[in-house]
């Protein structure tokens, strides 16, 4: 058996993102068009907000960015 631990770290593939994170990122993304449109018409309201120049798709897709990796992290 040949002893592969003394090379140190193998060199890994890059991989695309896999069907199933693409599969939780949508369903998230989904899910958070509503808060994001809400929250979007919201900020109308405030135009000196962060978010004001993103529209309501943008910030579900942000949210959708930040909630994914961290379901795969876990």
């Amino acid at each position: 058996m040949t002893d592969q631990t003394s090379n140190g770290f193998a060199h890994m593939p890059a991989r695309g993102q896999s069907i199933e994170y693409r599969l939780y990122f949508a369903v998230i993304f989904l899910i958070s068009l509503p808060w994001a449109l809400a929250s979007w018409a919201l900020g109308l309201a405030r135009p000196d907000s962060e978010d004001a120049g993103l529209g309501f798709i943008g910030r579900a897709w942000r949210q959708a960015a930040i909630i994914t990796p961290m379901i795969f992290s876990a």
